[in-house]
């Protein structure tokens, strides 16, 4: 059983209400981890069938997520999962290095024991979940890293902007990642980072990161593709299974 399928089941089994909030939650969550690629269908019918909940609730969901840039809305269109262009996915890139790198410099010899042990759970749990070849835990890894940066982030308004470029970033990896590569995994590059960032090193921190962003874009394939996806084995239960 998928992740997602036994989530809400679980939801429905504790006889927890689902909302709009939730709805929100789990399609930003299967972006973040690359199950929902760009230009992903997201019926209304369909999304209210996997959550069990009604039109209204879904609608309130899609235009949050709009909002958030994470689905595209269109009058008297399905909503789909965004699609960002080559030139959208160039200048996302290009932010995301100029904001983190700065966040990084920021946090250079400024974070406490606690901020520094919970970054470095997280680089060692991607370092393992690639090892056994655990693609979906290794990403979450991942983003929890720089999830964390932008939380600990001295700066609020940079912060929260990185939290948002993340979510762009990824689902401009969700749509150009090569076929041909298993996982966008960069050996040392996070390892690297913590060092610079323990040792006060600001410049060294504010290039890590540049060339983090920089060796990931690289393994990018800047060529649109189509994907077929089944939302309920993602997000829900099918009928059979109700």
């Amino acid at each position: 059983m998928h992740e997602w399928q036994e989530e809400v089941l679980a939801d429905v089994k504790a006889g927890s209400r689902i909302g709009d909030r939730d709805i929100v939650n789990k399609v930003r969550r299967a972006v973040l981890m690359q199950r929902l690629p760009p230009g992903t269908r997201l019926p209304e019918v369909t999304l209210g069938e996997v959550f069990g909940v009604s039109r209204s609730v879904v609608r309130k969901a899609l235009t949050r997520l709009a909002s958030e840039h994470v689905v595209d809305q269109r009058p008297n269109q399905v909503a789909r999962v965004r699609a960002p262009s080559i030139e959208e996915t160039l200048e996302t890139f290009a932010a995301r290095r100029l904001v983190e790198g700065e966040i990084a410099a920021l946090l250079a010899g400024h974070l406490n024991a606690a901020s520094r042990n919970r970054l470095a759970s997280e680089a060692r749990g991607e370092i393992e979940a690639y090892g056994r070849e655990d693609e979906p835990a290794r990403i979450e890894h991942s983003l929890a890293i720089h999830h964390l940066l932008a939380e600990l982030s001295p700066n609020r308004v940079l912060g929260a902007m990185l939290t948002d470029l993340i979510l762009r970033t990824s689902i401009v990896i969700a749509l150009y990642k090569r076929s041909s590569l298993a996982s966008c995994f960069l050996q040392g590059d996070h390892t690297s980072l913590l060092t610079a960032l323990e040792q006060g090193d600001a410049q060294a921190a504010r290039k890590g990161i540049h060339q983090h962003l920089e060796s990931l874009e690289a393994l990018l394939d800047l060529s649109p593709r189509e994907a077929s996806i089944d939302l309920k084995a993602i997000l829900g239960r099918s009928r059979d299974q109700a």
